[in-house]
């Protein structure tokens, strides 16, 4: 199976259908079924604790590839990721918004990158190396965002330059290593993640991505700044002294 498409959602029914069908009809086009017709790709929606049915409009859908893991409570935004990347069995998983703010044509971008850089293991998107990458954000928000960036390089002692977009993809093996050991379950979920790789010398790559749909933030900046950082120190002094 050449890819697979990891969904985190939490009482997304307003959009969690026209989700699911543009992923298909997208992840079709451009991946296709295998010599016995089965789709050469698989979306996993995992459902983190919804309360409002958005698990069972996808499983109506009764789409090709689409499975639905659901469990309560809510445990937060990386533990459903982690949940569906170790379920995963494509060459590539990637995880992306309900909402697609990144859009689809980026999912066939992260998955050429691995072959166009041997070697990578992980493919982040960067807002940052994308003129237009900020487009709608407001002034504020923009500032805002890429100091908070720059707070958590500095802090986190990555040099990526966009290590929170909610869009990456990692191999077979990379998603294996790294998700088998992260235990954090909320937003800090995927900087744990780069570390983890780091840690191992797995090579993370960046690729330019825009931000197509402008959904309210469930990221609250002053609060999670501070959540972030402190989460942040912990997990650096436990992935320190563990070994991989």
């Amino acid at each position: 199976m050449k890819i697979s498409v990891c969904i985190p959602m939490y009482n997304e029914s307003a959009v969690i259908e026209e989700t699911a069908r543009r992923l298909s009809q997208a992840l079709e086009a451009d991946f296709g079924r295998r010599d016995d017709g089965e789709p050469d790709f698989e979306i996993i929606f995992a459902d983190d604790g919804s309360s409002d049915g958005c698990a069972d409009l996808v499983r109506c859908l009764g789409l090709p590839g689409v499975r639905v893991i659901s469990y309560t409570p809510n445990r937060g935004k990386g533990y459903a990721v982690r949940t569906a990347m170790l379920a995963s069995r494509g060459e590539v998983s990637l995880f992306t918004d309900a909402d697609l703010a990144y859009g689809t044509d980026v999912i066939k971008k992260f998955y050429d990158a691995f072959s166009d850089k041997p070697g990578t293991g992980v493919c982040i998107g960067s807002r940052n190396l994308s003129g237009d990458g900020y487009e709608g954000y407001t002034f504020i928000r923009r500032i805002a965002s890429k100091i908070y960036l720059r707070l958590l390089s500095a802090v986190g002692g990555l040099k990526v330059s966009d290590s929170q977009c909610g869009c990456k993809a990692y191999s077979r093996e990379a998603a294996d290593r790294i998700f088998s050991r992260c235990e954090v379950d909320r937003f800090a979920f995927d900087y744990e993640t780069l570390l983890w790789a780091k840690k191992a010398g797995i090579r993370i790559e960046e690729i330019p991505v825009k931000v197509l749909v402008h959904g309210d933030s469930k990221v609250r900046l002053l609060r999670d700044t501070f959540r972030m950082l402190r989460d942040l120190s912990k997990m650096k002094k436990r992935i320190r002294n563990s070994e991989i």
